[in-house]
């Protein structure tokens, strides 16, 4: 029994990944395959109860046999959000229709996707390379982190900070990128907070897998965060006034 379970489990492991991701980018533009309620409920989750959402997750585990959601409502309700609030911005704060469009593009391609996709990778490759713990007894089915996995770690640890830096921010966007102290602190304090939960919550995502260990080296960036933030606010840079110079330099 032991070896055939084994053999089933190593097979597996080996096919999905090359079966489930062909079906998951088609699923992309199949609208009513998608769960958008489920979806919704893990974003309002991640903000408020991010272990909820990965006790979901075992669950999924247990039902469909792989970590990775199957469901590519996440990114595509995710990627709809963030294009609105930038155009909220450009609508605020540009005068061209066409530079417009590059500033929605190049905020999807770089601050998401691309982001995401190097970050993703990067964990996959540390987690699946160092941090697996070792597996002594030859019959236990050797697990790995599924990279489709790692980017929904990061589209879950995203979410958070495009509410904080996409919906917030925009709301106080007239004060934090005023001259002074005071937006200087508040600038700095709301990014600070933003890439700690990023991290907290990237965590979270890799604690979870049981074949994992010292995953406590995903929170070490939060100490180098807290650490810079004082060091930024000393220096006077602003990172609101930084990013929105980026795509709006004539009007900051």
């Amino acid at each position: 029994m032991l070896p055939t379970s084994s053999l089933k489990g190593r097979t597996s492991s080996h096919v999905r990944p090359n079966s489930v991701f062909p079906q998951y980018l088609r699923r992309i533009v199949k609208w009513q395959q998608m769960d958008i309620e489920y979806t919704f409920w893990q974003m309002l989750h991640l903000c408020t109860s991010p272990k909820v959402v990965y006790q979901h997750t075992k669950y999924h585990k247990q039902t469909k046999n792989q970590w990775a959601r199957d469901d590519p409502a996440f990114i595509v309700i995710c990627s709809l959000l963030l294009a609105c609030s930038t155009l909220a911005y450009c609508a605020a704060y540009d005068h061209s229709a066409g530079h417009a469009v590059f500033v929605v593009i190049s905020v999807l391609l770089f601050h998401f996707l691309i982001t995401g996709a190097v970050l993703s990778t990067f964990c996959w490759f540390l987690t699946n390379n160092y941090l697996r713990e070792e597996t002594p007894n030859s019959h236990v089915v050797e697990q790995r982190v599924e990279w489709l996995y790692a980017f929904d770690v990061h589209c879950n640890s995203f979410f958070p900070v495009f509410i904080l830096l996409y919906v917030v921010h925009y709301f106080l966007s007239p004060l934090l990128i005023a001259h002074g102290f005071i937006p200087l602190l508040l600038s700095n304090l709301l990014f600070m907070v933003a890439a700690s939960y990023y991290h907290y919550l990237n965590f979270l995502g890799y604690d979870v897998l049981p074949f994992l260990e010292r995953t406590t080296f995903f929170l070490y960036p939060i100490g180098l965060v807290i650490v810079l933030s004082p060091i930024f606010i000393l220096s006077g840079f602003n990172p609101s006034r930084y990013f929105m110079n980026m795509y709006f330099s004539r009007l900051v």
